[in-house]
């Protein structure tokens, strides 16, 4: 797997002239990029691809985020100790190459890669995973809340999964766990849990996230916020014949139209968010192809629990009655979505189609709103999302159907939007009233989904709505225990429903995303996380 490879000094030279004449230029990506992106491939100048995307990133620490924008960058500076298949989440080796569970599943030891050094030099051994480990359950929710999310908890918490990380050899490591957990190496592959030089984050601290180390096969080079992040090929990379392209330039820009446009006019080289009504355009054009991403993912409006009227059950259930999916899937899906009634997609194992949906109705949802004391309605925020996202494609045009909805049934919600990272903070922090949102699955569990967005744990980081169920908390961390895989979704099946009766979302859509490339784009493979690894892509 590993490589030690010569190389020349003019070809250093030459991608080190292209990096310095790309941070020189001006600030808009497309001046220095237009035309170099379609005559790469054999002609001996260096491979830069610009990818084309609706939002910044939050950090570059990827364990100090949820939000696919952020890991779309750091999967590919960071690598994990096991790794997902190439568009599946079956389970294959990354950092490490092969390990052993105990029969009880309570001790998990890892044979690590060896040679493989981080991007400072730093080597890349059992002590570096250790100290990863140390650092994440160290923190809290605010910190790293995706760990919580997925180990229970941190430090001595009593729900904190993992008991010990001890490097038992040079390249050997052991985790012990406090009780078994069904998706324990699935929730390793996530990108949230790339491998990062220990020497890069004591000496950065919380900026760790502004400069990234890991072992992956980019370097991080530059971060213009909001407008672009760009990477390098790491030519000590320990997977022989990767990468492929020598430089990666990942252009925020927010709008749709212009996104298309810029691709169109070979501005970009690849862009995701490709609206379901612009595929058709991608389709027509003999210069471009269409990628449809694995669905995965689910589109939701959240309704915080403990803000006035969404408390009452009543007027969440309202809620649900009074808005028309239909519409909005047939609007702006365009035949890529499917109406969503449950947390989590149909493909998750655990998915209960026995759960009837709440229908259209809103006479009944005015009925509910009147047992709930509000006959003549009330009045709302509605938080929009400002950016595209793959399980929602216009989240303005989406808030706009929504609103008009809602006013007919005596519902006045005022539509509000934030820039992406204050708009996750302020609905992270329970300020929304209701909220516009969604998730891709991570790991393909449906732990991934239930637990991690709608358990009492994970309030304050995933679990948005502030939505606490005991009931349903005890069948959620008996599921993560169960590793019978009947049982288990028998488990999730449950779950569903006290959920669907309690309604703190109205689940909108399960959308199949679009991205789109210029036909010279060879080898990319769309994975259903979202997070989308570039090593193998090419450019002819």
């Amino acid at each position: 797997m590993r490589k030690k490879k010569l190389v020349s000094l003019a070809f250093l030279m030459l991608l080190l002239l292209a990096t310095a004449l790309y941070g020189c230029s001006s600030d808009n990506a497309s001046d220095n990029t237009e035309g170099d992106s379609g005559d790469s491939g054999d002609s001996g100048e260096p491979k830069v691809l610009i990818f084309g995307r609706g939002g910044d990133s939050v950090s570059l620490d990827p364990i100090a985020v949820t939000d696919g924008e952020s890991y779309k960058v750091t999967k590919n500076i960071f690598d994990t100790l096991v790794n997902f298949g190439e568009q599946d989440t079956e389970i294959h080796p990354g950092l490490a190459t092969e390990w052993e569970a105990a029969e009880d599943g309570l001790t998990y030891t890892f044979t690590l890669e060896e040679g493989v050094k981080f991007h400072d030099g730093t080597d890349f051994n059992a002590e570096a995973v250790v100290a990863n480990f140390e650092r994440w359950a160290a923190g809290n929710a605010d910190q790293f809340p995706y760990y919580g999310s997925m180990f229970g908890g941190f430090g001595d918490e009593e729900g904190h999964v993992i008991e010990s990380v001890t490097a038992t050899g040079d390249y050997a490591v052991e985790f012990k766990l406090k009780r078994p957990q069904a998706p324990f190496l699935k929730n390793l592959a996530m990108s949230s849990f790339g491998i990062a030089s220990p020497t890069a984050f004591e000496k950065a601290g919380d900026k760790f996230g502004d400069a990234p180390i890991g072992t992956g096969p980019f370097k991080f080079v530059e971060w213009k916020r909001n407008d672009s992040i760009t990477i390098e090929k790491n030519a000590d990379y320990w997977v022989e014949g990767e990468p492929k392209l020598d430089q990666v330039v990942f252009r925020s820009i927010p709008d749709n139209s212009a996104r298309l446009n810029a691709l169109l006019s070979g501005e970009i080289d690849l862009a995701d968010g490709i609206t379901p009504s612009d595929g058709a355009t991608v389709e027509g054009d003999d210069k471009l192809q269409l990628f449809e991403r694995p669905s995965m993912n689910v589109g939701y409006l959240g309704l915080t629990t403990t803000r006035e009227p969404f408390d009452d059950p009543k007027v969440r259930q309202a809620m649900n009655h009074a808005i028309d999916k239909q519409a909005i899937v047939d609007a702006f899906f365009e035949g890529r979505g499917e109406i969503a009634k449950n947390p989590m997609p149909p493909v998750i194992s655990g998915y209960n189609d026995s759960i009837e949906d709440y229908d259209y109705n809103p006479e009944k949802a005015k009925e509910l709103l009147a047992e709930a004391g509000l006959p003549d309605g009330f009045e709302m925020e509605l938080y929009a999302m400002p950016v595209p996202r793959p399980y929602m494609p216009d989240g303005q045009k989406v808030a706009e159907a929504i609103q008009k909805n809602l006013a007919d049934v005596g519902v006045t919600a005022k539509i509000v939007s934030f820039e992406w990272a204050t708009y996750l903070e302020k609905a992270a922090n329970g300020e929304a009233d209701a909220f516009l949102l969604g998730w891709t699955g991570d790991n393909g569990d449906a732990d991934n989904f239930l637990y991690v967005l709608l358990d009492q744990d994970n309030i304050g980081s995933n679990n948005y709505t502030y939505y606490k169920n005991q009931e349903l908390h005890d069948i959620l961390i008996e599921a993560q225990t169960e590793v019978d895989e009947d049982k288990r979704n028998d488990l999730y099946g449950k779950a569903q429903e006290i959920i669907h009766e309690d309604a703190p979302w109205v689940p909108l859509a399960h959308s199949t995303p679009l991205l789109a490339g210029g036909k010279n784009v060879v080898n990319f493979k769309a994975h259903p996380t979202g997070s989308d690894k570039l090593s193998t892509v090419d450019l002819e």
